[in-house]
Formats: C-alpha cells, structure tokens, sequence
C-alpha cells in the first residue's frame, strides 16, 4: 500500500486523466448515473414503504373481518336464504378451536341520534370490548378507550370521534366528564379520538361498552360481525377458512356455501402491497447494479484506449526496469480512482435528490414517501461493490498492457 502515498503514482494518474479530460468526464457520468439512480430509486422505494407502515401502524395487519350473510343453499331443514345472524358463541368457538387465533373481536353497530342541548346528528354507533384498542390502535387526543370495568358494569360511557365532537360540542368546550343523548339515554364522555386516515371495516363515530350495546338495543349474543387476528408466522388465508368452516358447522350452514358468510381478508391485501415493495426494491437493486456495471465497462473500455495510446511510454518503463506487476496497478488504482470518484459523486447527488423529495412529498399526514432515505450500510455496500468492480474491470486493461513487449512497444508510432 505504501505506493499509494508516492507523488508518482498521484502525478502519473493526474497526467493520464488531463490528457483526455473530455473523454474522462464522459466516461465518469456513466458510473455517476449509476449510482445516483441506485440511491434515488432505493430511497425512494424505502419512502413508500415507511409511508405504508405509518398508514397501518395502529393496526394488526394481520386481520380477517367476518359477517353473516342470506344462505344460498338449503341445508339440515333450514331453506335458501336463511339470515346469518353470529353471536358470541361462534367467536368463543373460534379463539378456542381454530389454531393460530391471536385475536377475535366482537363488534356491533347501529345508527342513533345523538344530542347536546340543542346540537345533534346522526352517528353510526358500536359497542365495543376493550380488545379493539389492540386491533385497531385509537389515536386518543383526550381521555381515555373503553376498559373492562365499564365492560362488566354496563356504563354508560362513550368514546367519540373529532368530527363528532366538533359537530355537538362548542368550540374548545371540555367534553371530557360531559354527557351526550343517544337515543335519549344519557352517556358520559370519557375519551375523544382522532380517526385514522384509512378504516379497517365500517366507520365509527362513537364506541359504548359492547355489554351496554346489547342490552340496550336488545341484541341477546347476537353480533354484527367480528374481528380475527392470527398470530406471527401463520397463513391468514388459511385460518380465515378454517374459521369460516368452524362457523358453517356452528349455525348448520352448508359447507359450500360460499355466500353465507361474508369476509374481508386484510392480511391477504396487505400483503400484496408489501410483495409489491419488495419487488420494487429487488428491481431497484437489478437497475441500479446493471447501471453500474455499464459505467464501469466503459471506463474499462477509456482505459483500454489510453493503454494503446501510452504504448510507447510503457515500453519505456518497461525497458527502465519497470515490473509487470507495477504496471498493472498503476492501471488499476487509476481504473479504481475513476470509479470511486464518479460514485462519490453519485452518493452526495442521490443524498440530494432525497432531500428534495422528503421536502416535496415527505411532509404532513398524508405524505407518499415518509423518510425517503438510504441507510450508510446500503452506501458502505454501494462503494464496496464500486471498488470491487473498478478493480476487476482495471484488470483487462492492465494485462493488455503488461502483454506488450518493450522491444515492441519503443517501435510503436
């Protein structure tokens, strides 16, 4: 290594470039672009993924949503187009029975007024378990959800939405404590809620103790539908099947009856998105590698050129005692130099390129890329696969050179 601290090795590199300044600059883009656009795609791709997790970051991805719908086939006596009706024996069945259960929530839900001394609206009303802050993360801006004490005593408690509250409330009024109507019955406030960008089944504007939701509407252990979450590492295509059999056998629905029994499989959609960006990320790293070994075989290409264009000199080194092995790395280190600048280059552009996308398309709640940026690991990787490929590339040339004899090369013209 002690070469690379010699002014000769420096002054012969600074001679070689400044001859074909041009031509090395030209050269130089290739690799930059390669790079630049490694970054920027990288980056890029790591901006929209941030922004999908932060979209889904108050809920457990790994979910299925099922309800009861008309039968299609008849079955054990009971006619076509018999109403489903779920209940909580059928999710008690479930959490106990279907393997790779996490969760199984019970919701319900109707429309009802909702009054404050002379505001009011109609919101859609669910009665809730404690659980679902699990399942579905409340962004709680005051007070408090739902918990289990106002589960067994049948509160009257209710937690409202922003927009709800703005809607029955006075500006800046302490709701918190307050009581609303719903259906003339009065419930007191004990948290507000900010909701999310995107909802995972049907809007809520108000959630009330799930015990104090079915006596109240009369609703027996009737439910609306329910919630399932499996736990890591198992399919969710496969408990969502396994838990639609269990509820067939359960209500004596026939087993092929695929209209029964509605769902949504978000756990299957989510995944898609997330296969997406992975592809996104493969295909980055294809494009951007690819780019790169271009800009470097043509600067192997400019090295070629030059080693015929510096015949001559090397046949004088050669017959002043020059060994073969220093005129390969002489070759090399100035193939490698070449490609770790223009890739240098590319970093501090592609680190640009990112802020200006952060600034643009980063910022607020709905932001496309959240973040978009690269980790120094992804950088350490890019330069070390520019040295390695600027030092196998340098090779070719530097063994074109050594191949010429010096008797040879002190005729060449």
């Amino acid at each position: 290594m002690k070469f690379l601290f010699e002014r000769d090795t420096w002054q012969e590199l600074y001679d070689s470039m400044s001859k074909n300044k041009l031509r090395t600059i030209v050269t130089m883009i290739g690799v930059w672009w390669g790079i630049l656009l490694l970054i920027g795609l990288l980056g890029s791709a790591k901006g929209m993924e941030n922004s999908f997790n932060r979209l889904f970051s108050n809920f457990a991805t790994n979910s299925v949503f099922i309800w009861g719908n008309n039968t299609s086939k008849p079955f054990k006596g009971f006619q076509e187009g018999r109403w489903v009706r779920l209940s909580l024996n059928d999710t008690d069945k479930i959490r106990d029975n279907v393997p790779g259960v996490e969760f199984v929530v019970p919701r319900s839900q109707t429309q009802g007024l909702v009054t404050k001394n002379l505001l009011s609206g109609n919101f859609s009303i669910a009665g809730d378990y404690p659980l679902l802050d699990k399942v579905e993360k409340k962004k709680l801006i005051h007070g408090r959800f739902i918990n289990q004490t106002d589960i067994e005593e049948k509160r009257k408690v209710v937690v409202i939405e922003e927009d709800a509250y703005k809607q029955l409330f006075e500006k800046d009024a302490e709701a918190i404590g307050d009581y609303v109507l719903i259906n003339n019955i009065n419930f007191k406030v004990v948290g507000i809620y900010k909701s999310s960008n995107i909802s995972m089944g049907p809007t809520t504007d108000m959630h009330i103790p799930f015990t104090t939701f079915q006596a109240m509407y009369n609703r027996g252990d009737k439910i609306g539908w329910m919630i399932i979450t499996g736990k890591t590492g198992y399919d969710i295509v496969q408990l969502e099947e396994d838990a639609k059999l269990l509820i067939k056998n359960l209500n004596s629905i026939h087993p092929e009856d695929n209209r029964a029994l509605g769902s949504a499989n978000a756990g299957k959609e989510i995944a898609k998105v997330t296969g997406f960006l992975k592809g996104m990320q493969f295909l980055t790293w294809f494009v951007g590698i690819a780019t790169l070994i271009a800009g470097v075989f043509a600067i192997g290409n400019i090295l070629l050129i030059t080693v015929k264009e510096r015949t001559k000199e090397i046949g004088v080194r050669r017959a002043l005692g020059a060994t073969p092995f220093e005129i390969k790395r002489q070759i090399v280190v100035e193939a490698v130099f070449i490609t770790l600048v223009a890739g240098l280059f590319g970093i501090i552009s592609g680190g640009w390129i990112l802020i200006l996308l952060d600034y643009k398309y980063g910022q607020g709640a709905e932001a496309v890329l959240v973040n978009a940026s690269v980790s120094i690991a992804i950088v350490f990787v890019a330069l070390i696969i520019l040295v390695t490929l600027g030092s196998l590339i340098g090779l070719i040339p530097a063994f074109k050179a050594t191949s010429i004899k010096p008797i040879e090369a002190l005729r060449e013209e």
